[in-house]
């Protein structure tokens, strides 16, 4: 059974590839988007031998390369059913008194208006078709404020009311708008974070065992194959460790 194109973005890393290689497992055909060339050339090679794959290298905080490629794609590939807005991070962890204007800029930049631009070029032909489903993917920061999480917590909170605000204008057009948030998943969000020191990347992990990208990607793969007359608006997964953006059991 053909069950429709999936886009991916920021489908090179992390929560991401793992859902690619999820929904590649399970018979989607994918749509994957990123920055990084060679490894979209990677996961194609490696998904390519489980379902067709499409891969669209750009940088979704520039709207004008975000039209371009969604308009590049051939005709059997046009029809985008699902809509993954995962691409996001955090950079840096000061006190907003002490961050890198540069930081706020390129957070603002990829997790607010990366995530309008997309959604704007896709929600259009879902409508038109009167099916379609957006997930966003937010975080227990767009939840919960934290000491030196400001502006990034600031942008996941505006995930959550983007996507609010999405699923009431959508609703009577049958496109689904969910958000699937995470707590702590070992992937490289924090290797970008803390700007490559790989030592403090690793400091939020100590003594617990956090979320793999795969533990994201099977919520993902449980929303999208709900029957039509279901949505799942808001999935809030943690790990068992973990009751709060900063309540953790560490042994």
């Amino acid at each position: 059974m053909d069950k429709g194109n999936v886009m991916i973005t920021g489908a090179t890393a992390g929560i991401g590839e793992a859902t690619a290689e999820l929904l590649a497992e399970n018979g989607f055909g994918l749509i994957l988007t990123g920055r990084r060339n060679e490894r979209l050339g990677d996961l194609k090679a490696r998904l390519g031998k489980l379902t067709s794959v499409h891969t669209l290298c750009f940088d979704i905080r520039n709207m004008e390369e975000v039209n371009k490629a969604v308009d590049s794609l051939p005709e059997g590939g046009k029809e985008i059913n699902i809509l993954i807005n995962n691409a996001g991070l955090a950079a840096g962890m000061n006190h907003f008194h002490e961050c890198d204007m540069e930081d706020w800029e390129q957070m603002i930049d990829t997790n607010l208006k990366g995530l309008l631009y997309m959604s704007r070029k896709v929600a259009p032909a879902m409508i038109e078709r009167g099916a379609g489903h957006i997930i966003n993917v937010g975080s227990i920061a767009g939840r919960e404020m934290y000491e030196r999480g400001n502006v990034y917590s600031a942008t996941k909170h505006a995930v959550e009311a983007l996507s609010s605000g999405m699923r009431t204008d959508m609703l009577k057009h049958g496109v689904k708008v969910s958000t699937v948030s995470p707590g702590l998943v070992e992937t490289e969000f924090s290797i970008v974070r803390f700007k490559g020191d790989k030592e403090k990347a690793r400091q939020p992990y100590r003594g617990m065992k956090p979320l793999s990208g795969r533990d994201v990607a099977e919520a993902v793969l449980f929303m999208i194959t709900r029957p039509p007359h279901v949505s799942i608006h808001d999935l809030l997964i943690m790990p068992t460790a973990q009751a709060g953006a900063l309540i953790v059991h560490r042994e």
